[in-house]
């Protein structure tokens, strides 16, 4: 395997991006290094994500479910934006991104000062109800489940939890949980994620198209693009003659169509593209790149 955080490749990562509009897709691998885990990188440990069908389907993975995310997502609410998060914030403030996909549900963009950003799967803070389709709030709903299961959250511990990037703690007694329904109709509460078997609204892949359309190359960054609802981006880019651009460690379903592939670190490269295209700082991160 090549050594793709070298000084040749991130020059050619350079020749790419300067002086065009770029896309960002980015995916799981963006997030752990602010401790949520991803599904697919080498070494992360099989995870099977609960499907829509079980979800509408099955009352006791319902339950199952309702519980483990009652822990589960305040670990992704106390997550903080790290250096990719801002590295990419900065590149838009600088007019090179023009606009970001993510495949993530855990609003780091957002809070890392991210304007433009698409999120493809929905996002953890928010419940949609499925039957009216209101929304709340997942602090509101948080209230209602406590008052329903006084001390739960509480009594799991929390050295060592494991939460996945859907917000879904390990959590081994669920048993005794009880769950809520819409205040408004009484219908089943859903966050306002897509589940595995359910699709991205159409509203919002016409304008994630849109996105990538308006810009002259895609830069997809911690994603395998395992999932069609990533790797669809990148076959419109590189059908159209956009250059793909792929930083994430290991392979991707999109390899074949990238004019470059990094399989290294997202925090190094692009804090160190960020630098770069600051004219003061260029001879420096260069240095400092070539030395990681």
């Amino acid at each position: 395997m090549p050594d793709s955080g070298s000084p040749q490749r991130f020059e050619r990562l350079l020749e790419l991006v300067s002086g065009r509009r770029v896309a960002v897709l980015t995916g799981a691998g963006i997030s752990t290094d602010s401790g949520i885990p991803d599904y697919r990188s080498p070494g992360a440990p099989p995870r099977t994500p609960m499907t829509y069908q079980q979800f509408v389907g099955d009352p006791v993975f319902r339950q199952r479910y309702w519980a483990r995310n009652h822990v589960g997502w305040r670990r992704m609410d106390a997550a903080r934006p790290n250096p990719s998060h801002h590295a990419l914030a900065r590149l838009e403030r600088a007019g090179i991104v023009t606009g970001l996909l993510t495949q993530n549900v855990d609003l780091l963009h957002t809070k890392a000062g991210q304007r433009r950003v698409i999120d493809l799967h929905g996002v953890y803070a928010r419940v949609r109800c499925l039957s009216c389709q209101a929304l709340t709030s997942r602090m509101t709903l948080a209230d209602r489940l406590e008052a329903a299961n006084p001390g739960f959250a509480e009594s799991v511990p929390l050295d060592g939890l494991e939460v996945a990037p859907d917000a879904d703690a390990v959590v081994a007694d669920t048993a005794s949980f009880r769950m809520v329904d819409c205040l408004t109709c009484g219908g089943l509460l859903k966050p306002d994620i897509v589940y595995f078997g359910e699709s991205v609204p159409k509203p919002r892949v016409a304008a994630s198209f849109e996105l990538v359309d308006d810009a002259d190359a895609l830069l997809v960054v911690g994603s395998s693009l395992t999932v069609m609802s990533g790797l669809r981006f990148a076959r419109r880019a590189a059908k159209s003659g956009r250059p793909v651009i792929i930083l994430n460690r290991g392979r991707t379903r999109a390899d074949d169509l990238a004019a470059l592939t990094l399989d290294t670190g997202c925090a190094p490269v692009l804090s160190a593209l960020a630098d770069a295209l600051a004219p003061d700082r260029i001879v420096h991160r260069r240095e400092a790149f070539a030395q990681h």
